[in-house]
């Protein structure tokens, strides 16, 4: 695991936000660095989805967030009713990542992270 450039508490929150907003916008724009660690943790938190029980529900919820984004369903919700299904019958590789070049402040490689078979 990279620590990139942050103590632990920090790296994890930064860590549930990107993951949140993954789940929401099901595509965010990050550094590669940030994405390669983002994409473990989202597909192992699809999988978990996809058993759909109530303890993959609470496994689940101790990590994402409880963010309601353009007044649609919260991130959870999402992930268990939209997300879960769409993928039932893929066994693995979620996400994708697409890379954009670097950034033009520090030179930063920029990618897209996202869910395969998006809308």
């Amino acid at each position: 695991m990279q620590k990139l450039g942050r103590d632990s508490s920090a790296r994890k929150a930064l860590f549930r936000d990107l993951v949140t907003d993954l789940f929401i916008y099901e595509r965010i724009e990050t550094t590669e660095a940030k994405a390669k660690e983002i994409r473990s943790i989202a597909e192992k938190l699809i999988t978990l989805a996809k058993r759909g029980d109530l303890h993959a529900r609470r496994q689940v919820a101790a990590f994402v967030r409880r963010e309601v984004a353009n007044n649609e369903q919260d991130a959870i919700q999402k992930l268990f009713s939209d997300i879960a299904a769409r993928y039932t019958e893929r066994a693995g590789g979620y996400t994708r990542i697409l890379k954009l070049g670097n950034r033009r402040g520090d030179g930063a490689p920029m990618v897209y992270l996202e869910l395969v078979d998006r809308a």
